[in-house]
């Protein structure tokens, strides 16, 4: 006797074969909800300052002018106290270098080349809110043996977008070097002489420099002259916030 299927048997035939035919659905794969945009980074802060340095002498050029940052508690020259390496550097051979790594220091800026008497300098520096610290602003008179100049330990957080502030800087004996103004001692034009020297053979104690003396004024070995001379004080230092 023939068999056949009823409808509905041959209709549930139908649905199974497709369901093979086609496959199963994926159950494994989750849809993935759409991520948050990251943050936008915080823009940084900066601080720009000019640093405006004015030789005030008759005829002392100033070494290239270091304007240095570091911490308040490590100025670099504290009168009555012994210069460190660096500041011997400086004031016996105008060079600056040392103070790039010495003790505190956080930022350091140089001009290139000597301002010379009645000449000008400006140092354009910008920082972040992080290196904002305390600066000094040094420089030699080259024309002496061990002479230099400087403001110490200025805190820039203080100053206000437009504000500025004026120094009058007086001459310092970093107390390394006797001042003996003889031939080979003086890196300056008025001796181009070899300057530095480790051999501290002073007081070894930042003072108050007494001046030149000068072959004119009675020291015959000198190799300065009335010239060479200067009063308190030898540059003008202005700092000024412009941002």
């Amino acid at each position: 006797m023939p068999y056949s299927f009823s409808k509905k048997a041959a209709l549930a035939a139908s649905i199974v074969g497709t369901l093979l035919l086609t496959g199963c659905p994926d159950n494994d794969k989750k849809s993935t909800p759409d991520q948050p945009e990251p943050p936008a980074p915080t823009p940084v802060v900066t601080f720009d300052y000019k640093v405006t340095v004015t030789n005030l002498t008759p005829e002392q050029p100033l070494s290239p002018i270091a304007v240095v940052l570091h911490n308040s508690d490590t100025p670099l020259f504290v009168a009555g106290e012994t210069a460190s390496d660096a500041l011997e550097l400086l004031a016996e051979a105008g060079d600056n270098s040392g103070l790039e790594t010495a003790e505190g220091v956080t930022e350091f800026f140089s001009a290139e080349a000597p301002t010379g008497p009645g000449q000008r300098e400006v140092i354009d520096i910008t920082l972040n809110e992080d290196q904002l610290n305390n600066v000094s602003v040094l420089s030699m008179l080259v024309n002496t043996n061990d002479a230099f100049t400087g403001v110490s330990n200025f805190n820039l957080s203080s100053l206000e977008s437009g504000q500025k502030v004026t120094f009058r800087a007086n001459v310092y004996d970093s107390g390394t070097e006797a001042n003996t103004e003889a031939k080979g001692t003086i890196p300056g034009p008025a001796d181009q002489g070899q300057g530095f020297d480790a051999e501290r053979d002073d007081v070894d104690r930042v003072y108050i420099h007494s001046g030149v003396i000068s072959k004119e004024d009675g020291l015959s070995d000198s190799v300065l002259f009335a010239k060479h001379r200067f009063d308190n004080p030898a540059m003008s230092v202005v700092i000024e916030r412009t941002n």
